[in-house]
């Protein structure tokens, strides 16, 4: 086995070092490139950036060589901006220039740049104006939707309540929640939280979220090409992947026996239709593959990411009870218990707004934004960007930069208030990007989290359950998103409405030993 492994070895080391040297050279014909450390062979960078946090070695590196600088991820040149100023002018002011996607090979084996999240050019301009005009239409940021997401809180305090006291991990509820909105707006149907079906999909989407942020994800999209030969969780990954596009390939097939073209109820309706269209245009880009992967796209950042920063959120308000207190008290004043939430109440109650903009400039979900490239040399900083060279926007450089936010990194809703206690918008919150590129559904995800949250702290309150005094808040730093590996623990206790806000009397819902 040794004979003939070292010779495979060996010729690993060749290949590996003939594509950095194809990169090196390649390297030498942009004199003006923004400066960076010295890469190795083969693994270029790697060694200085750190497994645990990339965001560390990277914060060093900004200091030494500025805001733009250049890395190697194996043999891959990649630029890294950094401060917010330096974001504005790449993301929003020259957003044309950056608006394709780099690669990602974690998700280009998949979507095979296909659907919205991957996708650039033309073909990626019609999906997203079509998709958006689409989630529109079917209430996304009207009151249909708002509706449908109450009713939802509805099931949600019911599961709450079902626990009477006892521990449980709220993970897979909220999880379920966010899932049956997005689901009613693609596939037109709420799944009960019990139906395996859910089951299994949420298993999939976990799976997915997790891998992709994990170590060995990083570590495949370095080498992805000898990989994809080797067994390991890469295989599962892809294997859960294919599981949920046949799952999503025969959701489009029951809707293609049952479509009324004068009542579409869904996404996939409204896209069917558009296909019917343009089916004599060779170069629609309206086809089913790119269905199935637009609505993985939209299904994926749907639910994990919105259901991440839910628990996150009751986990900082856990361990922040003077701020949980002083959003009891906004919606006592301004809800009270007669009636749900509703997002007119949002603008009369700018201490939770705060409180939801500051959970999510404090969670840092997607602390190195996401790959765009240059479509063609652009000059910055006075460096030049070659066309093609993939950049990571450091969106947690924005979210921490003292320039726009005076506790930069302490979970401070002052960030978002100003002297008058009136909520205050701050150019530099971009958990979503900015410009043309950023989150379609940046407008469900708010609605969610302001209703979630007014609506089940209408009736709990949260404690650290016996025994346990303080919540480890520090998400594990990855390269892509944060994966909350958090060790939590809280009290939830209900209060009914005749009760009042502050009684203890009432059944105890513990969640114990959380492990997002």
């Amino acid at each position: 086995m040794d004979l003939l492994g070292s010779p495979m070895l060996l010729l690993f080391i060749c290949l590996s070092c003939l594509i950095f040297l194809a990169a090196w050279r390649k390297k030498d014909k942009h004199k003006n490139l923004p400066p960076g450390p010295t890469p190795l062979p083969l693994i270029g960078n790697l060694l200085q950036l750190k497994t645990k946090n990339i965001m560390e070695p990277l914060q060093k590196m900004c200091e030494k060589y500025g805001p733009v600088f250049t890395i190697y991820f194996g043999s891959e040149r990649m630029v890294i901006l950094h401060s917010y100023d330096t974001l504005k002018k790449v993301l929003v002011e020259h957003g044309d220039e950056f608006i394709n996607r780099g690669s990602f090979p974690i998700i280009d084996k998949f979507t095979k740049e296909r659907g919205i999240f991957m996708n650039s050019g033309e073909g990626w301009v019609q999906l997203y104006r079509f998709s958006l005009t689409t989630l529109r239409n079917l209430g996304m940021g009207k009151k249909s939707i708002e509706e449908r997401i109450l009713e939802e809180v509805k099931h949600l305090e019911k599961e709450l309540q079902a626990r009477n006291g006892q521990p449980f991990n709220p993970a897979f509820f909220l999880s379920s929640a966010t899932c049956n909105v997005i689901s009613h707006i693609l596939f037109g149907v709420r799944f009960d939280y019990q139906d395996e079906e859910l089951l299994q999909m949420l298993h999939w989407l976990s799976y997915t979220y997790w891998f992709q942020s994990s170590p060995v994800g990083k570590f495949y999209n370095l080498f992805h090409r000898i990989m994809d030969y080797l067994p390991g969780p890469h295989q599962t990954y892809f294997k859960n992947l294919s599981n949920v596009q046949d799952w999503i390939a025969q959701k489009v097939k029951d809707h293609e026996r049952t479509l009324d073209p004068n009542n579409p109820r869904d996404f996939i309706d409204y896209f069917l239709l558009k296909m019917e269209q343009e089916r004599n245009d060779p170069k629609t880009v309206f086809t089913k593959e790119n269905l199935i992967v637009a609505i993985f796209d939209i299904f994926f950042a749907g639910t994990e990411t919105t259901s991440t920063t839910l628990r996150y959120m009751f986990m900082v308000l856990t361990e922040h009870p003077a701020v949980a207190a002083k959003v009891h008290e906004e919606i006592e004043r301004v809800i009270g218990h007669e009636r749900p939430p509703a997002m007119k109440d949002c603008p009369e109650m700018p201490y939770t707004e705060a409180v939801l903009h500051e959970v999510q400039r404090y969670l840092d979900l997607a602390p190195l934004g996401f790959i765009h490239s240059a479509r063609r040399d652009f000059e910055i900083e006075g460096f030049t960007i070659p066309q093609g060279t993939p950049i990571f926007p450091m969106l947690s450089c924005a979210l921490h930069d003292p320039k726009y936010f005076k506790n930069p990194h302490q979970f401070d809703p002052e960030n978002f208030l100003d002297e008058r206690g009136a909520f205050k918008k701050n150019s530099a919150d971009m958990p979503f990007s900015a410009g043309k590129r950023s989150c379609l559904g940046e407008g469900l995800a708010r609605m969610q989290r302001f209703l979630y949250l007014t609506s089940i702290l209408q009736n709990f309150q949260l404690k650290h359950p016996p025994g346990v005094t303080k919540i480890d808040l520090t998400p594990e730093g990855l390269s892509l998103t944060q994966h909350l590996g958090l060790d939590a623990a809280l009290h939830v206790h209900y209060s009914h409405p005749k009760d009042g806000i502050g009684n203890v009397n009432g059944p105890l819902l513990t969640v114990q030993g959380l492990r997002f």
